[in-house]
């Protein structure tokens, strides 16, 4: 039986109030699992939105980041000259998480803001909201998995069986995002300069997470800044199971996964705690 829109922002049951942000955080965990066929909808009215369901959507997910590879290929290997050993693959297994992560937070931010009618008109638990952009993204991720085989086609001799845990990997970002997206949602819709300021900040996280290089070749001195960042573990990651082909680091897999765990409690306590505020300052 398929479901109505309608039917889906349906409310089961009317939560009482709680407090703490532990219980909040809870409460947030548990509208996501229960109102997944709410999500499932708004992840269908993202990928519309965004024309991922169309062919040209779908092949715009494969074609652009295979032009952003060839742009930094010439940019580093050409102009710079700093010749790295099968530079595009090495290139391509940063670029692809990294459209993922950077369109999903710019999605995400906006999530709220974006949806002030149906925020207006409907009682629903909003933190479905940046989880569907989320699930979206991770959607248009699986679809530039194809560009990947593409780039792959002309190094094979670097594809082992260790790519197939791309999917663990991706999980752990998809909870690293998640974390963030929930945030962001949250205070873009008190200080709507958040969404501006996140552009900016994006473009610096870009070279600060070594997709363009490297750690070997960062010098020491700053080799224990960019490792604080999050993305670098996953970047390399990615590296290792593609280019590398070897093992991603499962420690440092485990401490992003439990330092990202956190953050969604966080996040949803955040979240939790400002929601009540959304259709009065929308």
């Amino acid at each position: 039986m398929t479901s109505t829109p309608s039917e889906a922002f349906a409310s089961p049951r009317v939560s009482a109030p709680r407090r703490g942000p532990v219980a909040q955080a809870m409460q947030g965990l548990r509208e996501i699992i229960e109102r997944r066929r709410l999500i499932r909808y708004l992840v269908g009215a993202d990928l519309k939105r965004t024309h991922a369901d169309t062919i040209f959507g779908q092949v715009w997910w494969i074609l652009d980041p295979l032009l952003q590879m060839a742009i930094y290929v010439v940019l580093v290997t050409v102009i710079f000259n700093r010749p790295i050993p099968d530079y595009p693959l090495f290139l391509f297994a940063g670029i692809l998480p990294w459209k993922w992560f950077a369109t999903t937070l710019s999605d995400s931010a906006i999530s709220i803001t974006g949806r002030q009618s149906l925020i207006r008109q409907v009682q629903f638990p909003k933190v479905v909201l940046p989880t569907a952009s989320v699930t979206a993204g991770s959607v248009s991720f699986v679809i530039g998995l194809v560009a990947l085989a593409f780039v792959y086609l002309f190094f094979l001799h670097r594809l082992t069986p260790w790519v197939l845990l791309i999917p663990v990997i991706a999980v752990v970002q998809y909870v690293f995002t998640l974390a963030l997206a929930i945030a962001l949602s949250a205070l873009n819709a008190f200080f709507r300069d958040v969404q501006n300021v996140l552009r900016h900040t994006l473009r610096l996280w870009f070279y600060m997470s070594a997709i363009l290089y490297p750690l070997d070749r960062v010098p020491e001195g700053l080799r224990p800044i960019l490792l604080l960042n999050p993305f670098t573990h996953l970047v390399d990651a990615y590296r290792s199971v593609t280019w590398g082909t070897t093992a991603p680091d499962w420690l440092s897999l485990l401490v992003v996964l439990v330092l990202s765990l956190v953050l969604v409690v966080l996040a949803l306590g955040l979240f939790k705690r400002l929601e009540p505020a959304f259709a009065r300052i929308l």
